[in-house]
């Protein structure tokens, strides 16, 4: 299997027409079909549905899509990579990042970093934590900024000393936003969007206690934005972090901390024991240097 094998299937999955995907790549539609043919015949398996005029995705094309999308960013970093100088700091820093304002943390690590060495570049993913320590352990991502609780044992790690706080995004109009803080009590019977992370699901349901029997969860989210819209549109109340909803009087949404409070801390990680290119290695030491500079961290490293 070559991978310009596998960047010819990926066209076809996006354009879903063998003729488009064929002049994007510019080859001819009877050699494109030909590959699609022996990539099917070589795992065993009918990767397409074709239909007139349209191509789609089997179950195992899904499956093979994904993958072929890791394999084929996984070798874009490595050439990267490997055209990289010790000896001059240049190249692309790959960080995944969850919904947080302490990424302002790392957004001024990065400036000052930049203005030190402006051949690197940032490519910057938004996921929550399980989908980027996936990608870290793939090779797809060099750091990451995890929200807590999670499992951060098979990395370094550097523990910011701040802490979000959990609340409720909710209309403006409803009576609930006349209050300072929102209990689990006044939750009772409500419909609630939340997190789909299992380990942030926990503390949710924790912290309402035997309410959370009471309450109907309509949607998970793994990002915000969406949601907020959700509860513009009546869907629901959001348990989200603070600072995530931005808060201008023309909005008609705003935020309301949790009572009891509740709090999660975050995580800057990278794998141990890993080889980074120059210019990812030049940035953990400037990581390091800087929150060492702040004396104010947990590390591990």
């Amino acid at each position: 299997m070559e991978l310009r094998v596998l960047q010819y299937f990926l066209m076809v999955a996006r354009e879903q027409n063998i003729t488009r995907a064929a002049e994007a790549l510019h080859i001819t539609q009877p050699t494109l079909s030909r590959q699609l043919i022996q990539l099917e015949d070589e795992f065993g398996k009918t990767l397409f549905v074709r239909g007139k005029g349209k191509i789609a995705l089997t179950s195992e094309g899904m499956l093979l899509k994904k993958r072929a999308e890791e394999l084929v960013a996984l070798a874009a970093k490595t050439e990267q990579e490997m055209k990289e100088s010790n000896e001059h700091v240049a190249g692309r820093i790959f960080i995944g990042s969850g919904e947080t304002r302490q990424f302002h943390e790392l957004s001024r690590i990065i400036k000052q970093f930049h203005e030190q060495y402006p051949a690197v570049t940032f490519e910057l993913f938004s996921a929550h934590a399980d989908d980027i320590k996936e990608r870290i352990n793939s090779g797809l991502l060099d750091i990451g900024l995890l929200l807590e609780p999670v499992d951060i044992s098979d990395y370094e790690f550097l523990r910011l000393p701040d802490k979000d706080c959990w609340g409720v995004v909710l209309p403006k109009a409803d009576p609930l936003a006349e209050k300072a803080v929102i209990t689990a009590e006044d939750l009772r019977g409500k419909t609630i969007i939340a997190s789909k992370r299992p380990q942030v699901h926990n503390e949710i349901e924790n912290w309402f206690q035997d309410v959370y029997e009471s309450v109907q969860e309509v949607a998970s989210i793994n990002l915000v934005n969406n949601a907020a819209m959700m509860v513009e549109d009546g869907l629901g109340y959001l348990i989200t972090l603070q600072h995530l909803i931005a808060e201008y009087p023309e909005n008609p949404i705003c935020f309301r901390p949790l009572s009891p409070s509740l709090e999660t801390g975050c995580v800057l990680v990278w794998k141990k024991h890993q080889l980074f290119s120059p210019a990812a290695a030049a940035f953990i030491t400037c990581l390091k240097h800087a929150f060492q500079a702040y004396g104010k961290i947990e590390k591990e490293y």
